[in-house]
């Protein structure tokens, strides 16, 4: 077990350097002037060039790259061009939203495409399978941010139940608290699940599907248990290997997911604040909120792959 989470451990950090080095290149190669972008189309040469220097977009790539990384791994990211503050100090703000608004997606789409998918599959080819299927393929179809808009104009503007966007905050300091902070998310983390939930409802019945063929289900109907208690108590933890596999490819989409239903929503997220980054093409704060997205993403799927020796032995067989 030592060495299968030693590979994965140096698999982590190589996926992670290679991310770093495209992300610094693709941002690199972007047209425009952040030091131009801040002064405005009007400023003097002399103001945007003296500016280019106080910033550091003078010096060479390789070097700039290097002082990134080395500040990425000593917690110092930088100072955002538009907003004067330290770039930490803006994405740990905006993480306190997006990640319990991802866990929370997640956990909804999970829940969801579990109990579809093994509905689905236990009517297979009857009218509870083709309804489920035919759901799931139009969540799949269906854009995540036109769905947010169509919740807010039901429960929002139609019924009044939740607020159409904004965020309370956690504290009741700040005129919130965690009741009214989660309200605030459930309907984001709805319109987020509803296309991981499909997905995985399609992929969850598939697996149901081909373990339920196998020879240890017959043997354990015929030994007289019951068809739930084998579906439950049998299939499903074999038929999960694949489900987690997609779920943690799916954490990528989520997550990119989050900059477009974070601004209908008007959440001040990390989706939020790359987007306003962009605009004020504060590459500095893009840099650093695309790589913790990368990171975040990288991190997820290690998870699953540890998650796998859990689940499956012959995995950890297999890699050792």
């Amino acid at each position: 077990m030592g060495l299968f989470v030693l590979r994965r451990l140096l698999t982590l950090a190589a996926t992670l350097a290679g991310a770093s080095a495209l992300v610094f290149l693709v941002l690199e190669i972007l047209p425009g002037n952040a030091a131009q972008v801040l002064l405005g189309p009007d400023a003097a040469p002399e103001a945007v060039a003296a500016l280019t220097t106080q910033l550091g977009l003078d010096q060479p790539a390789l070097q700039r790259y290097l002082h990134w990384v080395a500040g990425m791994l000593s917690g110092d990211l930088g100072t955002s061009y538009a907003y004067g503050t330290p770039v930490a100090e803006l994405v740990w703000e905006r993480l306190a939203l997006t990640v319990p608004l991802a866990v929370m997606a997640m956990a909804i789409a999970t829940v969801l495409a579990v109990a579809a998918g093994v509905y689905a599959a236990s009517r297979h080819n009857r009218w509870g399978d083709v309804g489920v299927m035919g759901l799931a393929q139009l969540g799949i179809a269906i854009p995540n941010f036109w769905f947010a808009i169509l919740l807010i104009l039901l429960f929002s503007v139609k019924l009044q139940w939740f607020s159409a966007g904004g965020f309370p905050g956690w504290t009741e300091d700040a005129g919130g608290g965690v009741l009214p902070a989660l309200q605030a998310l459930l309907l984001p983390a709805i319109a987020l699940a509803v296309v991981q939930a499909a997905i995985l409802a399609r992929i969850t019945r598939s697996a149901v599907l081909d373990v339920l063929r196998e020879d240890f289900v017959r043997t354990a109907r015929a030994k007289g248990l019951s068809r739930r208690a084998a579906l439950w108590g049998h299939v499903l933890r074999n038929a999960m290997i694949p489900v987690v596999t997609v779920m943690g490819l799916q954490f990528a989409n989520l997550l990119a997911g989050t900059i477009v239903v974070e601004n209908v929503f008007y959440l001040p997220g990390l989706g939020r604040l790359i987007f306003q980054s962009i605009a004020n093409r504060d590459l500095i704060v893009v840099r650093n909120c695309v790589m913790l997205l990368a990171a975040m993403v990288v991190v997820v799927n290690a998870v699953v792959d540890l998650l796998y020796a859990v689940i499956d032995p012959r995995v950890k067989a297999g890699a050792a």
